[in-house]
């Protein structure tokens, strides 16, 4: 009877951590299910073109007008892959994560933690209403007198290399898992970005429409428990 109760409890324990582990895709390749557009232009001109589209089995944000695609639900203690590229110009684009409160900053940015996508910068934190801490904070923040989290404050919070990135035109990863009060950055593989201490630990996620045309071909959500190496 002890070994059939054990038996039971180790298949029931496997099955709990492939559930566990189970990965989410969060785009689906035909349309923007699970998602809803936040651009403020549009509330003032109806008319004006949605910047988050389908193209070519890919999501792609055309940068103009600016604003953000946010997941319709929540999400914590999860490790988020997204395969992006410049198909164009370089330019601007960001993932942001434990987003809440919309158009906390400049009455556009959800309250979040954004990581940098512009290109020659993927991996940075910019803290937006929320906040994080980092090893080494002065050096890649500046000086504490000026750090904050709100209009005119220091947000950006570099990452540790620029070298990761892929040339111009060619597929990128990037992997930021959150675990609690910690974030982790990689971008094609390399640690980029460590954040510990930070004030939201659960939230939606959204895409920027920031400027320059960016191509997603994969954003896929996986549930941990643990922050990986």
């Amino acid at each position: 009877m002890k070994f059939l109760l054990g038996f039971v409890f180790g298949i029931t324990l496997i099955t709990s951590c492939q559930k566990k582990e189970k990965e989410i895709d969060l785009f689906n390749g035909e349309d923007l299910s699970g998602w809803h557009i936040d651009v403020p232009q549009m509330d003032t001109i109806p008319d004006s073109t949605n910047p988050f589209v389908i193209r070519d089995g890919m999501l792609v944000s055309l940068g103009e007008p600016r604003g953000h695609l946010i997941t319709d639900k929540s999400y914590s203690d999860y490790k988020l892959l997204i395969e992006y590229r410049f198909p164009g110009r370089p330019g601007n684009c960001g993932v942001l994560v434990h987003a809440s409160k919309p158009r906390a900053l400049y009455q556009m940015f959800p309250k979040s933690i954004e990581v940098q996508m512009q290109h020659g910068d993927a991996g940075d934190f910019w803290v937006i209403a929320e906040d994080i801490q980092v090893d080494r904070m002065e050096e890649r923040r500046g000086p504490k007198a000026e750090w904050g989290s709100t209009e005119d404050k220091q947000r950006r919070i570099l990452n540790l290399t620029d070298s990761s990135e892929k040339p111009l035109g060619e597929w990128n990863t990037m992997v930021v898992a959150c675990v609690g009060d910690e974030i982790k950055v990689w971008v094609n593989g390399d640690l980029v970005n460590y954040g510990y201490n930070a004030t939201a630990s659960i939230g939606q996620i959204a895409l920027q429409a920031e400027g320059a045309e960016v191509e997603f071909r994969r954003v896929s959500l996986t549930t941990i428990d643990v922050l990986p190496d």
